[in-house]
Order: C-alpha cells, then sequence, then structure tokens
C-alpha cells in the first residue's frame, strides 16, 4: 500500500505522522512511502532522515494524488478538503463529534476516515489516544501555571508556594489518562489538589495512587461549584470516545470564580466541557471571560512536537502496518481494534457515537465494509 505523509498545516502544529524510525519499519515491510518535503522538520527531522531509510520526498500534491492511505497528526482543516479522493483511507486523529463540515467533506468526497481517538481494544482502552492524553495532561498543568501569572492576566499564584505562603489549588475535572497525568504535574509542583470523577472506583484507584497527596472528589453539580470557587487553576479532563464532551461548567459558574483564575480545557477538540470555552491556537491560546482566564489551544502536544512526534508514532505504527498489510476491510471483518477507529466509510457515517453526535444515522460498518 502507498503511504503518504504530509506536512501538518493547522496553525502551531509542528508534529509529524511517523518518525524516520517508522518509516523505516514501513519500508521495509514492503510499503512504499512518500513524505512531504519538510514535514518532519518541526520536530527535528530532516529531510535527508526520511531519505536514508527509503522514502521518496515528494511535493504535497504528488502526496495527497498518490498516496492510497494518508497518515496525519491532526484533522484536516478546509484548506485540506479539496485533496479528498475516493477509497482513499485517512488515519489521523479526527474529533468528529465536534466536527460536523469536516464530517460533510469527508462523506462528500467518500473517504475511508479512521480516527486514533476510537481506536479501542476489547478492554475499552484507547491506546493511539493515551500517548497524546498523557502529553496534554502534563503540559495543562505548565502552561495553567504560567498563565497565573500577573503578567499573562492570571491571579499572580506560584501553584508550588513557598514556606509561609499556601500553595495554588488545582482542581482537575476527570480522573482518566488526561486528569491523572495532570494530577502527577500539580501534585509534583505542590499545588493543593482535588480531581473529580463520577466513577467512584475509578476515585479509589487513584487515592491509593497519590496516597493522599491530592483530594478525591465524586462529581455532580454541587462538587463541582463548591470546588471552583476554591480553584486558582481549573483542567477539564473528560472524555467520553467518540462524543462531544459533556458540558459540566456552566457560565454562571466561571462567573464565580476567583478573579484571574485560569481554565485549560483540554477536552475543548471534543466541543470542551466548559461552556466558555472556545479552540485557540498556540499563537493566541487565551482569552478572558467573567475575569477568568480561557486556555483552549486544540493542539496542546504541537508545544513539545519531537516528544510528542515519538511517542505517537511508538503508539501508531503497529496499527499502521496492521492496516497497510490488511486494509479497511479485513480489519473492519477481523474485529481488529482499528475497526472502532472508523468512523467514515464512503457516504456513510459507521461510528454510532459519532452519527449520533452530528445528527446522522449511523450505516452499521459490517454492512459497507463487505
Amino acid at each position: 500500500m502507498v503511504i503518504g505523509v504530509p506536512r501538518e498545516i493547522k496553525p502551531g502544529e509542528q508534529r509529524v505522522a511517523a518518525t524516520p524510525a517508522g518509516v523505516h519499519a514501513l519500508v521495509e515491510a514492503g510499503h512504499p512511502v512518500m513524505v512531504e518535503q519538510g514535514a518532519g522538520a518541526g520536530s527535528g527531522f530532516r529531510d535527508d532522515e526520511y531519505g536514508k531509510v527509503g522514502a521518496r520526498l515528494a511535493a504535497v500534491d504528488e502526496i495527497w494524488s498518490a498516496a492510497e492511505l494518508i497518515l496525519k497528526v491532526k484533522e484536516p482543516i478546509e484548506d485540506e478538503y479539496s485533496r479528498f479522493r475516493r477509497g482513499q483511507i485517512l488515519f489521523t486523529y479526527l474529533h468528529l463529534a465536534a466536527a460536523p463540515t469536516l464530517t460533510a467533506a469527508l462523506r462528500r468526497a467518500e473517504v475511508i476516515a479512521i480516527a486514533y481517538e476510537t481506536v479501542q481494544r476489547p478492554d475499552g482502552s484507547l491506546p493511539l489516544l493515551t500517548p497524546m492524553s498523557e502529553v496534554a495532561g502534563r503540559l495543562a498543568v505548565l502552561e495553567g501555571a504560567h498563565y497565573l501569572g500577573k503578567a499573562y492576566g492570571g491571579r499572580g499564584v506560584l501553584l508550588a508556594g513557598v514556606p509561609g505562603v499556601p500553595p495554588g489549588n488545582v482542581v482537575i475535572l476527570g480522573g482518566g489518562t488526561v486528569g491523572v497525568n495532570a494530577a502527577r504535574m500539580a501534585v509534583g509542583l505542590g499545588a493543593d489538589v482535588s480531581l473529580l470523577d463520577i466513577n467512584l472506583d475509578r476515585l479509589r484507584v487513584i487515592d491509593e495512587m497519590f496516597r493522599g497527596r491530592l483530594v478525591t472528589l465524586a462529581s455532580n453539580a454541587f462538587n463541582i461549584e463548591g470546588a471552583l470557587l476554591r480553584a486558582d487553576l481549573l483542567v477539564g479532563a473528560v472524555l467520553v470516545a467518540g462524543v462531544r464532551a459533556p458540558r459540566l461548567v456552566t457560565r454562571a459558574m466561571v462567573e464565580r470564580m476567583k478573579e484571574g483564575a485560569v481554565i485549560v480545557d483540554v477536552a475543548v477538540d471534543q466541543g470542551g466541557c466548559i461552556e466558555t470555552i472556545r479552540p485557540t491556537t498556540v499563537f493566541e491560546p487565551t482569552y478572558r471571560v467573567g475575569g477568568v482566564v480561557h486556555y483552549g489551544v486544540a493542539n496542546m502536544p504541537a508545544l513539545v512536537p519531537r516528544t510528542s512526534t515519538f511517542a505517537l508514532t511508538n503508539a501508531t505504527l503497529p496499527y499502521v502496518r496492521e492496516l497497510a498489510a490488511k486494509g479497511p476491510a479485513a480489519v473492519a471483518r477481523e474485529g481488529s481494534p482499528l475497526a472502532k477507529g472508523i468512523n467514515v466509510w464512503g457516504r456513510h457515517v459507521v461510528h454510532p457515537a459519532i452519527a449520533e453526535s452530528v445528527g446522522e444515522a449511523v450505516m452499521p460498518l459490517a454492512t459497507v465494509a463487505g
């Protein structure tokens, strides 16, 4: 299968979908690989590194027109919609639950669109979402701590505190991969940390994991509102696979938060769990609502592209090799974890959660995959 790796053009995006080592593995498996010139530069990979492992460097037009399988990091933006080809396989983060326009464009072009974030193992784990969630969770606290600085509109609070001065208060909504990694960073800094989740069994695991160094709370409107009144930094870390994030924090709650508090909503690419959040870019990351600083960068791992690209390729490569060797119909029939990743097949939305989120009828995958 001919595989294409274009350069990412989403504003501020510096990651690339495959490292030279990943390309080497695909070439060794017998797949021709085309990499757009300069695609790896943002992550510190030179064109000649790709050339030495067997990739053919090509212009973007040739990659999109010739590749059977396109590997990307972020969802295509509008400038890329015209490049879609009928029957082409697109494998990337998509987050279609919050992107009806992209969903419609994929259907019009009759693309087979497979989302990293909905590839799911039998145990329910999301192996291709996990590495970027780990990065984003850790960055959420680092970025939040930065924007708490008075020069950036924040309260002027040092999360770690100093002797004789209490630490800052961090509230984390969600106890999944993002939430736990945010908690690790916040606890490590010495902050006063509270984490809320609806799953009491998960809270027991987290309580044991941190051995009393944070407070766990059952997530409900009363507890959320009480926690927000204390928060210097709020991290939104709520995920339901393939579904728009539930809105847990209303505008009225935000307006009651401390002046200069900071919100970092990692769920923004799924619509966000805070009513007042909207997507921002790494170039203009923040805005204020009701005196509260909002950070809505939807591709936060792009801030550390080299780390993120290595982590992403480590996770995606086995699935890319499987997809390239067998094709999408076979992985669908065999019940591979990749099958849950298929969101759109031709003109049909085949992932039930995506279909519900964008208001379309779902077509069973078995029907279209044959």
